[in-house]
């Protein structure tokens, strides 16, 4: 993770550098200010440290809390489906894992290209960047990796995965770069709705987004499809599913399957579908279990949870981080920017549960508009809750863990997130492959 940088106004020299290298480092304006006389909740806030005003800890500690509450998430789900991610409809614990580390995504972007010298070369680096993740992404979770307690490797390319985790962070990355570059004119901004007028593109690029994704989920034609399944000792078995409909939610004949099995085939999504929890599919619902006796042809589909429709409302999670960090570039005052983050993550939760009040349920695998308001208003709250705690008050010492753990990001999902270390520790063993540290310590048993 890259470092906050400062840049003092009267340092033209750091402020030059700064530019030529802001692809490569998330920029904090100076002006983060400690004032002696600022209280909130009738609390005075403290002068920060030597050496703290480096960084915005705040953000690095958000990052953290999303990475401790990913890695509890995946650990504790099995054993409480009530934090696991939903079946279908509503909103569990593990379903704003993903928004937040979108959202993260877009208020560090802001702070990265908050001046830009050459934009074709900004660019270009954005490409590579989000390329390499993608890449990472498809080694990890395209199915090279078979596994605990399975010491193959290797992917068929007719059966590879194309969409995942770090697929869907490196688009939305992309597209939300791409945006900060070269959609921001140069008004000056004095209150939120100057910012709102310097960034108006950028808006209208959600608002585009967001039109297109409901025009296609509830206007798309889903015709019957069929899937095949191996079958042990014989040969794929076939299933059928009847659809015919426009406009539908539900797990079977939603546009956002359909699109995914038309382009990528349903070889290449994600076998395991979280709807396979439903109660039309396992006994032990909102737990796996046995198929019922009655369940619909459709349980056993393959369907990717980060696929393309619903990537697009991804995108737009980011670009709503995007504009809270636009909040810190061009506000100077703990009090602004509070409030500045504050009025848009209340109407975005308002507007969540009025939309599903109305029929639009919150859906991640869906990725419906309700669901982006409501995760991205919580990530709101919750950042700035973090900024306050951290940046405002100065308690750095209660959050090292997690500032920590936001620092390193990346490397602990891709070592624990995906069971990378796990698949690697397993590889040495006592005579029997499955004489392994992991089967002593219980893991995957």
């Amino acid at each position: 993770m890259g470092t906050y940088e400062l840049i003092k106004g009267d340092d033209k020299a750091a402020a030059a550098a700064e530019e030529e290298h802001n692809e490569h480092v998330l920029a904090v304006d100076h002006a983060l200010p400690y004032p002696k006389d600022l209280e909130i909740g009738g609390k005075r806030a403290s002068a920060p440290r030597s050496g703290d005003r480096h960084r915005l800890v705040s953000l690095d500690v958000f990052r953290g809390l999303t990475v401790a509450l990913m890695i509890f998430v995946d650990d504790a789900g099995t054993y409480l489906p009530a934090i696991n991610h939903s079946p279908w409809d509503g909103v569990n614990l593990a379903d704003f894992v993903m928004p937040f580390f979108l959202f993260i995504v877009g208020v560090a972007l802001a702070l990265t290209y908050k001046r830009v010298s050459n934009k074709a070369m900004a660019t270009k680096k954005a490409v590579l960047r989000a390329a390499k993740l993608f890449v990472v992404g498809l080694v990890i979770q395209g199915g090279y990796f078979h596994g605990l307690h399975n010491l193959t490797y290797g992917v068929d390319i007719l059966s590879i995965r194309w969409t995942g985790i770090l697929q869907r962070i490196a688009i939305a990355y992309l597209l939300a770069a791409i945006c900060e570059i070269w959609l921001k004119s140069d008004d000056d901004v004095d209150s939120g709705h100057s910012l709102a007028r310097r960034y108006r593109s950028q808006l209208l690029v959600a608002l585009i987004l967001t039109t297109i994704y409901m025009i296609l989920l509830y206007g798309l034609y889903v015709p019957d499809w069929e899937y095949q399944l191996p079958v042990a000792g014989s040969g794929p078995k076939s299933f059928s599913v009847e659809c015919g409909v426009r406009g539908d939610t539900g797990p079977a004949c939603n546009a956002v399957g359909m699109i995914d099995r038309r382009i990528f085939g349903v070889r290449h999504l994600h076998r395991r579908p979280v709807y396979e929890r439903t109660k039309q599919c396992s006994i032990d619902s909102p737990a796996s279990g046995p198929l019922p006796p009655d369940a619909p042809s459709w349980c056993q589909a393959p369907f990717d949870p980060e696929g393309l429709l619903s990537s697009v409302m991804a995108i737009v999670t980011c670009l709503i981080g995007l504009q809270f960090g636009h909040v810190i570039v061009h506000f100077k005052d703990h009090k602004d920017r509070i409030v500045q983050w504050m009025i848009p993550s209340f109407c975005l939760l308002a507007l969540a549960f009025s939309l599903d009040c109305f029929g639009v349920h919150m859906n991640k695998a869906l990725y419906t508009l309700s669901y982006t308001c409501a995760t991205a208003g919580t990530a709101g709250m919750l950042f700035t809750g973090v900024y306050v705690l951290v940046d405002v008050y100065g308690y750095r010492r209660p959050t090292l863990a997690m500032e920590w753990l936001g620092m390193h990001a990346l490397m602990i999902y891709v070592l624990i997130g995906c069971n990378i270390f796990p698949v690697f520790i397993q590889g040495f063993y006592w005579r029997e492959p499955q004489n392994n540290l992991l089967r002593v310590i219980g893991i995957g048993s």
